[in-house]
């Protein structure tokens, strides 16, 4: 190990090495806030550095998946002299509930953070049954 690898992202190339898969394939998982409401869910993602262009959201069937490159850079010119995170890809699926429309998801990444927005489908949607006057 090198003094620009720490520790965390040599486990991550010997465990990739030990599995078979080649290090490139490797991919952080970031933390999301998953919030439920009565039209939906909101999802919000951490994904620091990730630009809209190396953002990649795929729905099939029940399956919601996450992939994204980060654009963080050494500067030109400068040379790090600690890294705590190697990585710079992140990855992530989601199993989805079939209550939700995954037709009408809306997606916005700002400063970093993914927010998806899935809402319940129509037939899952809250509504208020009329009483007929007998």
């Amino acid at each position: 190990m090198n003094s620009n690898t720490s520790p965390r992202v040599a486990e991550s190339k010997e465990l990739a090495r030990k599995e078979g898969a080649r290090y490139s394939d490797a991919a952080l998982t970031p933390p999301v806030d998953v919030i439920e409401d009565s039209g939906g869910i909101t999802l919000f993602a951490d994904l620091p550095g990730v630009s809209r262009e190396k953002l990649g959201l795929h729905v099939a069937s029940d399956t919601l998946t996450i992939e994204a490159e980060s654009d963080l850079a050494v500067p030109e010119g400068l040379e790090s002299s600690h890294t705590e995170v190697g990585l710079g890809r992140f990855r992530r699926v989601f199993t989805l509930s079939k209550e939700l429309d995954t037709a009408a998801i809306s997606a916005e990444l700002k400063q970093g953070v993914l927010k998806l927005r899935i809402p319940k489908a129509e037939h899952a949607q809250p509504r208020r049954i009329e009483i007929q006057a007998a």
